[in-house]
């Protein structure tokens, strides 16, 4: 049934369905962007801070258009298949390594670097030195680089959290109505990497106790809302997540290994353990809440 169709919170009904076809044949020169912007204009589908949900309706859009619920325009670039992914240029850097302690490691710098000149250098380093990759969050998110003496030693993505999660949704305690409306007050951090010459004790969880104050504060400046938990998954059968413990995370339990984007109730990526971190002693009561 169409009206059982639901994506990112949003039930997608059949007049949802006919008024988006309804655009692309009124219009048949039509971008996929564009497309993308007049929906999220007409359903005022925005971001808190009032930014059109561009990229998570490209998504809606081509969910439809691969389950035959719509035709969409073919992509201008020849060749692209939905949405344009391209590796990040490769930017080279010193990897000399970097060894001692904490404090001969002298002042380290927390810079968040989306959308600034620096963001290359971070999607290259993930690119480069991370086990899971680089992707681009779709929705809110930001990105910092940490540096040490003009050199980057690590960097940390944290994005939009995923809406259902027994282990954390349990933990808290909250309805099904609360997590639809309050899952915003959640960072998730997506990737986290400690460059490889980097070898200082220690480090790796100092850094994650300096994200406890720097994500709430940056995620007001570009969201104009707070964040009240943060959480990450750890894949325990390549990392102990010992840096997240010793920052004061704590394992809520497994994830059941099948996805965020399942229709199949069945396995098909590794079971990680779900940690999470509360920013704020009420984040309970303000995350359950359903009055506003």
């Amino acid at each position: 049934m169409v009206g059982a169709l639901k994506y990112r919170g949003r039930i997608i009904s059949a007049s949802d369905i006919s008024f988006i076809q309804g655009i692309i044949d009124a219009n048949p020169r039509i971008t996929r962007r564009e497309l993308s912007r007049r929906v999220c204009v007409a359903w005022g589908w925005v971001q808190a801070n009032g930014a059109l949900r561009d990229m998570v309706c490209r998504g809606l859009l081509l969910s439809l258009h691969r389950g035959g619920w719509i035709t969409l325009p073919p992509p201008r670039c020849a060749g692209a298949v939905g949405l344009i992914r391209r590796p990040p240029e490769r930017v080279a850097v010193d990897e000399t390594p970097i060894t001692g302690t904490l404090q001969q490691l002298g002042l380290l710098e927390f810079r968040q670097v989306r959308r600034t000149a620096e963001e290359p250098l971070f999607n290259s380093l993930i690119a480069q030195h991370h086990y899971l990759g680089h992707t681009q969050p779709v929705g809110e998110h930001i990105k910092f680089l940490v540096s040490a003496g003009g050199r980057p030693i690590a960097c940390l993505a944290w994005s939009s959290a995923p809406r259902h999660l027994g282990p954390r949704d349990r933990f808290i305690g909250w309805s099904a109505e609360a997590r639809r409306r309050n899952i915003r007050f959640i960072a998730y951090n997506l990737r986290f990497l400690l460059l490889p010459w980097v070898r200082i004790p220690c480090l790796a969880s100092h850094i994650l106790g300096r994200m406890a104050a720097l994500v709430p504060q940056d995620w007001v400046r570009l969201y104009q809302h707070p964040v009240y938990y943060l959480e990450t998954f750890v894949d325990p059968a390549r990392f102990s997540g010992a840096c997240y413990r010793a920052a004061n995370w704590r394992v809520l339990g497994l994830t059941t290994g099948r996805g965020h984007n399942d229709t199949t109730n069945k396995k098909t990526q590794p079971v990680k353990q779900v940690l999470g971190y509360p920013l704020v002693k009420d984040f309970r009561r303000l995350l359950s809440d359903i009055s506003a």
